[in-house]
Formats: structure tokens, sequence, C-alpha cells
């Protein structure tokens, strides 16, 4: 696991700066803000924001000399688990619509691509079963965005769409090549990680802010040890959760 700390004068300045010099993406990384800028006092005292960079999806060397670099989506969906498909016959009526209304947003975005709709299992972080509706194809990477924020964006679209057409709430998901599996998969990992860094250092370890499902994630893979707890500060989309050793 390859890991940097970074200064600039505004912490998006020195995620953009780590990025680079891992030549990384930001869904192949974690960051941990060390440090917030400061301007001081008529210009004393002032420091640049400080930021720790881990690499948690490595590239081989021969593609990162590659033009065009196998995109982190890219190995999230080769590493995801598939999940079995249901039969066009077992379909409910949200699994039906929410298909429906996906595939003509596809074809108005002029993607080449296809919705696979399969059925989560109820899980020990005390997620309902739900329709999960998997988008596949080709150059479908742009549909996930920057921490997965274009993906977040689409479901909720789809979700109002297909409400409006059941008159009711509809229970599905999207996902994009299954990046939402490999990613949780990463931020459980990732929060097994920091907690043992932060009980080996005695320090409280601040993530990079994160959207409340993937907070949800970290918060119920720590829930069970004695040795540290978390908490979400902040606010918006700078929300981020703390590990606090005990």
């Amino acid at each position: 696991m390859e890991m940097i700390e970074v200064t600039a004068n505004s912490v998006d300045a020195a995620i953009s700066k780590g990025l680079t010099e891992l030549n990384a993406k930001p869904a192949d990384v974690m960051i941990e803000v060390l440090e917030e800028p400061n301007t001081g006092l008529f210009g004393f005292g002032a420091r640049e924001a400080r930021v720790r960079i881990v690499l948690i999806g490595r590239r081989k060397a021969d593609e990162r000399e590659e033009p065009q670099v196998e995109a982190p989506e890219e190995r999230d969906r080769r590493d995801a688990v598939a999940l079995p498909a249901v039969p066009e016959d077992e379909l409910d009526d949200d699994a039906a619509v929410g298909r429906q209304v996906l595939t003509e947003l596809l074809e108005k975005m002029g993607l080449d691509a296809q919705v696979n709709v399969h059925l989560t299992d109820d899980d020990d972080e005390g997620e309902e079963p739900h329709w999960m509706l998997n988008v596949t194809g080709k150059r479908i990477n742009r549909l996930i965005g920057r921490r997965g924020e274009t993906l977040s964006c689409l479901q909720h679209i789809v979700r109002l769409i297909c409400s409006r057409r059941l008159e009711r709430r509809a229970n599905i998901s999207v996902d994009v090549a299954g990046y939402k599996t490999s990613r949780s998969n990463r931020l459980r990992g990732l929060a097994q990680r920091m907690a043992k860094q932060a009980v080996q250092q005695g320090r409280t370890i601040t993530l990079e802010p994160m959207h409340a499902n993937e907070r949800r994630i970290i918060h119920l893979t720590l829930r069970g040890r004695h040795d540290v707890s978390t908490r979400s500060v902040g606010e918006g989309r700078t929300r981020k959760v703390t590990i606090v050793p005990k």
C-alpha cells in the first residue's frame, strides 16, 4: 500500500497534486486531511493544507505508461462479485419499471449499454433486500464520476421517475459495472486499516469527505470494535468520518 503526504494552499489543491504524483484517480485512493489551511493573522502563523493520500488500488507499471490507462471503475467491475440475474418472469413492478426507465435514459445519452437486474440479500449491515439495476457495456465509466457522484445523481433521477410511475417509493438502486460492490469492499478494508493505525498511533484519524452511504459503511464496519469509536463531523459535502481510539 503506497502512501504520501502532500501540502498546498488548499485541501483540493493538495489532493490534486497528490493524485498527479501517484498517477491515480479519486476512486483509487482514500484521503486523510491532516491540517486545514490557515492564512494566519497579517500573514503570521500561516500554514498550508496537508493531506495524506493512501493508494488502495494499484495499477501495474506497464498500465501506467500506456496513454489509455485502465480506469479504476474497470478494475472494480473485474473484482466485483457477480450477482445472479433474475429471470424476466420473476421481476416485480419495481424491477420492471426501473429497468425500463434506466434503459430509456441510457438510450437518450447515446450509450451502448445493457441493464441487468439482480436482487440483493439482506446483510449484517441491516440493509433490506432490494432490486439492483447494474449497467454494463462500452464507455460507461462516465456514469460513475468523481467519487461516484454522477452515479448517485443517476440513481436519484431513476428513483424519482420510477416512484412517479409507480405512485409510491421504488425499491431500487443503480450500479455501474459493479462499482458499488467493489467500493464497499475497499472501504471496509480501509476502515480496518485506519482503525489499527489510530490505535497504534494513539490519535484520531480523519477520513476524506464521503457520501452518507459510504460513511455508513465505515461506521458499521467498526461498530463491533472495542478499541475505537467513530463519528461523523462537518456539514454537507464536507462531512467526513473520524476514527477515535478509546
